[in-house]
């Protein structure tokens, strides 16, 4: 007789668990490795999105709004937003911030591309691995860089099916993202795992003037 209310318990708890992150409608998750990404490491739990409260239960705006997190990426993707109508062939790679714990994906993600594809460029949000174990002087994540290396070569070698020119291809991060911004930008002449395929072969160097936002580095 007990077995029941505690099965029914158990599909409650599943059915509530917080759904991974999509992209706005029109827009497609390009998963950039084709197998288990290099130095995979397990998470607790599944990837899910959620909204960031107070001691209250109460979202925290920023800007008058609240901002969605992703936690538990094991599974990193590339999401492309291209201009409507002027294109000048520009690309921005955007590394939303978050601690290398979670990912601001709206705040410091999706909510760039709309400024960027108004000035006609190409905007691509990465959502890289985190949780990752920082290591280093400098607290660096060896695995979202090698998503940052990984995502560039990708979005290089297929230019031509974005409409974006190979020689323009920048980068952009809040905070942590900032710090992505230092290490890509200077760790781009090898990289971080074996050659995958032809993509690895391209060149991962950000070739257009780079920015942190609240970061280390401009």
């Amino acid at each position: 007789m007990r077995l029941l209310p505690i099965l029914l318990l158990a599909a409650a708890t599943m059915s509530a668990a917080p759904p991974a992150w999509q992209p706005p409608p029109s827009h497609e998750q390009i998963r950039i490795w084709p197998g288990t990404p290099p130095n995979a490491q397990p998470v607790k739990g599944p990837e899910a999105t959620g909204t960031v409260v107070d001691a209250k239960g109460q979202p925290k705006p920023v800007g008058g709004k609240p901002w969605v997190y992703v936690d538990h990426v094991t599974d990193p993707t590339m999401t492309v937003f291209s201009p409507q109508g002027k294109n000048t062939g520009a690309a921005v790679v955007v590394f939303p911030g978050g601690g290398y714990e979670v990912l601001a994906i709206d705040l410091e993600g999706t909510e760039a591309c709309d400024w960027l594809n108004a000035k006609g460029i190409t905007c691509v949000v990465l959502k890289y691995r985190v949780p990752c174990n920082k290591v280093g002087p400098y607290r660096d994540c060896p695995t979202a860089l090698q998503d940052a290396q990984r995502a560039i070569g990708l979005l290089r070698s297929q230019a031509a099916k974005w409409k974006i020119d190979p020689h323009k291809i920048g980068v952009l991060g809040f905070s942590t993202g900032g710090h992505m911004v230092a290490a890509i930008s200077t760790h781009f002449d090898k990289r971080l795992y074996p050659a995958v395929d032809d993509a690895d072969e391209v060149s991962s160097r950000p070739t257009l003037p780079s920015r942190c936002i609240r970061g280390i580095w401009r």
